[in-house]
């Protein structure tokens, strides 16, 4: 069981049945909502996925048409997202997973969008714009689909 919560703790979930693997976001959005160079994430099932506390507390910024990030409004931490046209997953943001997940990122997605700043020197796989297995209907910050098949 995966378990996470937001900075102050007022907000909880679980989660279990991840529906894909780790990978770090460089897009522009996922930059500018997090403060950093990229953010990890994880998909789950959003039948597995269950508030323990702090759902009424919860707020959300639509970041693009039907996609949903949802944050603690007392600590400002971003613990998931979700998006309209699927429903039945929920991205889970790794920097607030607390316990029952080991497993690394295995790739970077919209490296295109990255800032001339970063430097990647893992040897994860890179992806110019999302990834292959993607959702259709998927978009970047500039309304463009991903590569998905």
């Amino acid at each position: 069981m995966i378990k996470g919560s937001c900075l102050c703790g007022e907000v909880q979930y679980e989660a279990e049945n991840t529906s894909g693997p780790m990978a770090h976001c460089h897009c522009r959005i996922c930059r500018k909502a997090h403060g950093s160079a990229f953010s990890t994430v994880l998909p789950v099932s959003a039948e597995g996925f269950r508030w323990i506390s702090g759902e009424t507390a919860l707020s959300h910024f639509e970041s693009s048409p039907g996609k949903r990030r949802w944050f603690c409004p007392k600590c400002g931490s971003q613990v998931i997202s979700s998006r309209d046209s699927i429903p039945e997953a929920v991205l889970l943001r790794a920097g607030s997973i607390d316990s029952g997940y080991s497993e690394g990122a295995v790739a970077h997605l919209w490296v295109e969008s990255m800032p001339p700043w970063n430097t990647l020197t893992d040897e994860l796989v890179q992806f110019k714009r999302g990834a292959p297995g993607a959702p259709p209907g998927v978009e970047d910050e500039h309304g463009v689909e991903s590569d998905a098949e």
